[in-house]
């Protein structure tokens, strides 16, 4: 189902995931200027109300390198710590808002932010929610040789471990000619 969104904010589901895949797409492809991060926050369902800018790029990238800290921290505690910090830093107290008479919706962040503001605050409480409500650690980095993409698991099971079904193949095949190797006479 596509994010419901209005004035640079998705409708959060339960579980945060549609800011979840945005920091990871962000985070795997980082986009290389403001038109490209303006773009793919559209793509993601953020409508800008302005187009990003070289400080709003800037300022995103800082916050992605805080947010790796979330996502590379093995314990519980310590990710929770990481993550209040940034809540802390991004995001306000909810805020029931529509707009043109839309449905009503929370907002998670003062009016006025930049792009840079919305993504970080965004990211933070889909963050958040994601986690208390699928797991702690359902969010991570590919468990294939050679990859260390970030993925967020919204599998059912909460088992993923890669950050693509192509990466899950190899690792697959190589665990099978691995073991092949090994029982060869």
């Amino acid at each position: 189902m596509p994010p419901a969104c209005c004035n640079g904010v998705v409708q959060f589901n339960h579980y945060g995931e549609n800011p979840l895949q945005l920091a990871a797409d962000l985070v795997n492809d980082p986009p290389t200027d403001a038109a490209a991060l303006t773009e793919r926050c559209l793509a993601a369902g953020v409508r800008a109300v302005a187009p990003a800018t070289d400080s709003d790029l800037r300022a995103v990238r800082r916050y992605l390198d805080a947010w790796l800290e979330v996502v590379d921290t093995p314990k519980p505690d310590d990710k929770a710590e990481l993550l209040n910090r940034l809540l802390a830093q991004s995001a306000a107290y909810p805020r029931l808002t529509r707009h043109d008479e839309h449905d009503w919706h929370l907002h998670f962040r003062d009016s006025g932010l930049p792009l840079s503001g919305v993504i970080a605050a965004l990211l933070s409480v889909g963050t958040a929610l994601h986690l208390t409500g699928r797991g702690m650690g359902r969010l991570g980095r590919c468990a294939a040789d050679g990859c260390d993409r970030v993925y967020a698991d919204v599998s059912r099971n909460g088992r993923q471990r890669y950050c693509s079904p192509a990466c899950a193949n190899r690792d697959a095949v190589r665990r099978h000619r691995t073991r092949m190797a090994g029982s060869a006479p």
